[in-house]
């Protein structure tokens, strides 16, 4: 059973299954976890009976050493995509990351779902932009907990993520304009919140939403910004250098307001606070990376070590006993 277990032709057939698994998974976040799983766990059986039957694998300490750090990949692998999550948030500059707010694309059936412990404060971001609107670099100011408990500045990018728990926030191109408003009802207590207009630049002309507010009618909102938006020159978005107008619709009426202006409406009234920005975040949480590069350093220390003995003993005087024996042996068996 365990030669058959670990045929070359069983191992082609899991190389196939994979092959077929992650074409069919590609960008396809809710993709059948087995696609994967499956040939995964296939691989890891087959190679794990090759180590056992093949005196050429465990019998050389070097060989050894890199078959088994492929077999640790195979589960690492397998074990990653079963405990992982892809996801995406939208964080409003000055607010907390709020774990509601995060919404799964995709996730393995034994993820902890330990996002609730995460916590950090969304401040102020700058993105460069080239010409045609061509993004560049994006720098997402947070106030994020240190080891000792304290929330301290950190810097967070596209390719520089901020991890906390496990969980990697990496900065997105969705962000954009998010006015402050407090509602302020007749009767009850008022109430504070931040609007979060489409994407900006890329909804530069779409920048409207809508909002039913307690005990009023439905609310229209159109932001009219002013920005340094250029689409034949560079241009860094700040919200430093940004500012617009609210335009509010309600029970046929048309009010525009500025920072600090309050409107009177139906049930209420609604004071627009200041303009804010949020930024959009990719979250991936997926706890055996660290432990995927231990394992492939050392696969790869374990070939170099097996390389390192053969041509140590393909020296002169070796190649010439290992020649002297194979005359001696052919004119035995003649």
């Amino acid at each position: 059973m365990l030669r058959l277990l670990s045929s070359v032709r069983l191992t082609l057939v899991g190389m196939a299954l994979l092959c077929a698994g992650v074409l069919l998974s590609y960008n396809r976040p809710a993709a059948p976890l087995w696609w994967l799983v499956a040939p995964l766990g296939l691989l890891a059986v087959n190679l794990l009976a090759a180590i056992a039957v093949n005196p050429g694998i465990n019998r050389q300490g070097g060989l050894l050493v890199f078959h088994l750090a492929l077999l640790g990949i195979v589960v690492l692998a397998a074990v990653g995509r079963l405990v992982h999550l892809d996801g995406v948030v939208e964080v409003t500059e000055d607010s907390a990351f709020l774990p509601g707010d995060v919404q799964v694309l995709a996730k393995g059936p034994l993820h902890p779902m330990g996002f609730s412990k995460v916590f950090f404060v969304q401040g102020p971001f700058t993105v460069d932009y080239g010409p045609e609107l061509s993004r560049s670099t994006t720098r997402s100011q947070v106030l994020a907990p240190d080891g000792a408990g304290r929330l301290v500045p950190m810097v967070v990018g596209d390719d520089h993520p901020l991890i906390l728990h496990g969980y990697r926030f990496y900065t997105s191109s969705n962000k954009g304009f998010a006015p402050l408003l407090t509602w302020i009802p007749e009767h009850g207590k008022p109430v504070t919140g931040a609007i979060h207009m489409p994407s900006y630049p890329l909804f530069d002309w779409k920048q409207d939403n809508r909002w039913t507010p307690p005990g009023g009618a439905e609310i229209r909102f159109w932001l009219r910004l002013k920005t340094p938006l250029r689409a034949d020159a560079a241009w860094t978005m700040d919200r430093k250098d940004s500012s617009g107008v609210l335009i509010v619709s309600s029970g046929g009426r048309r009010i525009e307001l500025k920072p600090g202006q309050t409107a009177r409406l139906e049930g209420g009234s609604l004071r627009f606070d200041e303009l804010r920005t949020w930024m959009g975040y990719k979250i991936f949480y997926d706890p055996t990376l660290p432990w995927l590069f231990v394992v492939a350093v050392a696969g790869v220390g374990g070939l170099a070590w097996h390389f390192w003995r053969r041509l140590g003993s393909s020296g002169p005087e070796r190649t010439g006993r290992a020649a002297g024996f194979s005359a001696g042996h052919g004119a035995l068996h003649t």
